[in-house]
């Protein structure tokens, strides 16, 4: 991607952030009070994730399992039927909803709205010992959608994360302002019309 084009890449992620934030408020305030009120505990759930430059940030998200999902400090892969998804959870997961807090991810710079999605140390110690070539992932700001994310669907296990990675490994030999504006528009239709991924 030409300079040019990653500075104007960065430029709608701050925009289109910052109005999606104003337009969407009052859909982020009623998942709020929905949570607090069916699932007591915190709202929002941070995470460390590997992100630009192999740099950790804390990725947000709506919360969306009980607060013992990871109580043995073992980091565990979503399983699709996973008894600690709550029942609200489940549903924010099934529509991406619970990925709406990212918009803030992607205003601190933590984050674009296409890239690879940011893994976290533990997982990407595993890739690394099946393929090197994930280094090339730090040269890319980490997205909230891309290819992988909407062919590959949640990556459950280390086989769907290295076919992610040969995903978003194509994606950056080929990325682009006009391919990000297609992944944007294909993940839009895919929310729109209800089509899992």
């Amino acid at each position: 991607m030409h300079p040019m084009e990653r500075h104007i890449k960065r430029a709608f992620d701050v925009l289109a952030a910052v109005v999606l934030i104003v337009v969407l408020s009052p859909v982020l305030l009623a998942i709020a009070v929905l949570l607090k009120i069916k699932a007591p505990g915190p709202v929002f759930y941070h995470q460390e994730r590997i992100g630009y430059h192999g740099r950790p940030f804390q990725i947000f998200k709506f919360r969306t399992m009980s607060l013992d999902a990871e109580c043995d400090g073992r980091p565990q892969l979503v399983q699709k039927d996973d008894p600690h998804l709550l029942p609200l959870g489940s549903f924010l997961r099934e529509h991406h909803l619970d990925e709406l807090p990212q918009l803030f991810n992607i205003l601190r710079g933590d984050m674009s709205f296409v890239g690879p999605r940011p893994e976290r140390r533990y997982f990407i110690d595993q890739i690394m010992q099946h393929n090197s070539d994930y280094r090339y992932i730090y040269l890319m700001r980490p997205g909230t959608t891309s290819m992988a994310t909407l062919y590959n669907g949640y990556t459950d296990t280390i086989d769907k994360m290295l076919i992610r990675l040969q995903m978003d490994l194509d994606y950056y030999r080929h990325r682009s302002l006009a391919l990000d504006a297609k992944i944007i528009f294909v993940t839009a239709k895919f929310i729109l019309f209800g089509k899992k991924f």
